[in-house]
């Protein structure tokens, strides 16, 4: 197990490095250079910027230099000081406006991961073992009508609802009393409260789509003979499913975590527009619109890299459910 995750760890660099330069590309993209553009917008505001100060800049950003350098000068002040550069539409470091965005999306993003499987499995399952019955083809339509619906339409017609029949704004992650207050435990409450919106509006389409993944394998795997061997050793039913034909049926539901987690993280930025949700999505989509690239960037090089953290720990949960999967990549 442990040269199995060792091996999958180190795949992960020359992935992560591909990435990277990807990410510099979108900062390196625009014609000319940013600080031009940030000293021609603080001109615009009536600022004075001096010599000193675009010199200092030039050193920083080693915007006087070949792309190359640029991009080793990028990476290392990543992996050094843990800076991402300057935001040039807000004036702040990208860190800073990484901190502040970063934990509500990866927040919205993991409980609704959880959400989508708590759900997706069971109803599979269920939908499954008592194939063609009512439950079965409610599950289906329901199925059918969270592919077809978008995210952002389900968002609107949820604000609608509650704000025209309950006068409730459903929008945003915490109350106004809260929004600008220091953490508290009223604070947290009040976030459990808004939270179950976005989980619900972005996990809809996922769900729908595991549920009928889920339903096909459970399917298949209820018809194969090791499930009739079980049944005729007299086991009881529960265990049949649950313990044999569930246990091997869920594999590629996990194996799709790693590209679960993106869908959920893209379908987030539209969402969160709709909402006014705090996360990455608005503030990613403003900076691809004002070409503020160090911003967009570091969002699109982090988001990445999350990914692909995601997809190493379903390999990784993979391998540890079913070790048939380790034993034939380690042989």
């Amino acid at each position: 197990m442990f040269t199995y995750i060792l091996r999958r760890t180190l795949l992960m660099i020359p992935t992560l490095f591909l990435i990277s330069v990807i990410a510099f590309a979108v900062i390196d993209l625009p014609p000319g250079d940013y600080l031009t553009s940030y000293v021609a917008q603080l001109e615009a505001q009536g600022a004075v910027v001096s010599e000193e100060q675009i010199l200092a800049l030039q050193k920083r950003y080693a915007l006087d230099q070949p792309a190359h350098v640029r991009y080793l000068n990028w990476i290392w002040r990543i992996v050094r000081y843990g800076d991402f550069g300057q935001s040039w539409n807000w004036n702040r470091p990208v860190r800073e406006l990484l901190a502040e965005r970063l934990p509500f999306t990866i927040g919205v993003s993991v409980t609704t991961l959880v959400f989508t499987y708590l759900a997706a499995i069971p109803i599979g399952i269920y939908s499954a073992v008592r194939q063609y019955s009512w439950a079965d083809y409610i599950f289906t339509t329901a199925g059918f009508l969270g592919l077809a619906v978008p995210n952002f339409l389900l968002a609107l017609v949820l604000m609608y609802v509650f704000y025209r029949y309950f006068g409730v704004s459903i929008g945003g992650m915490f109350s106004p009393e809260f929004r600008d207050a220091a953490w508290s435990m009223a604070k947290f409450r009040d976030l459990l409260n808004h939270l179950w919106v976005p989980i619900i509006v972005i996990g809809t389409s996922g769900t729908a789509s595991l549920i009928r993944t889920m339903r096909g394998v459970m399917l298949d795997e209820l018809g194969k003979d090791y499930v009739q061997t079980a049944r005729a050793k007299g086991l009881s039913e529960i265990v049949v499913i649950v313990r044999h034909a569930a246990k091997v049926a869920v594999n590629p539901i996990i194996s799709v975590i790693g590209w679960t987690l993106p869908q959920i993280i893209s379908g987030e930025a539209i969402v969160a527009i709709v909402l006014n949700l705090p996360t990455t999505g608005p503030l990613l989509y403003q900076s691809l619109l004002t070409q503020d690239m160090y911003l967009a960037g570091s969002f699109i090089f982090i988001l990445s890299a999350l990914t692909v953290i995601g997809t190493l720990l379903s390999d990784i949960l993979l391998a540890w459910i079913d070790p048939r999967i380790r034993f034939d990549r380690e042989g």
